[in-house]
């Protein structure tokens, strides 16, 4: 009889209330830690492509520049694209 409603929930009513508040602050935790540890634009993220593309970027750096002639630079792009 004591409440508002006189169909009150009891000692269940409240640890339900309990468990869903922690529920709540427990998600919106997660929430702002997901949020904090994604990468950002302009954060400098690693980057995922294999090794050989930096050497290829390296290779036509040095051609561009006249550090190394058309035959040398084509055997080195070959020696980087042949299969291990």
């Amino acid at each position: 009889m004591y409440g508002y409603g006189g169909d009150s929930w009891g000692m269940t009513g409240w640890i339900a209330m309990a468990v869903l508040m922690v529920l709540f602050w427990s998600g919106v935790v997660i929430v702002i830690v997901v949020l904090l540890r994604r990468p950002h634009p302009g954060q400098g993220t690693p980057d995922m492509r294999p090794s050989h593309y930096e050497a290829e970027r390296i290779l036509h750096e040095r051609f561009a520049r006249g550090e190394i002639d058309e035959s040398e630079y084509l055997a080195r792009h070959a020696a980087l694209r042949r299969p291990e």
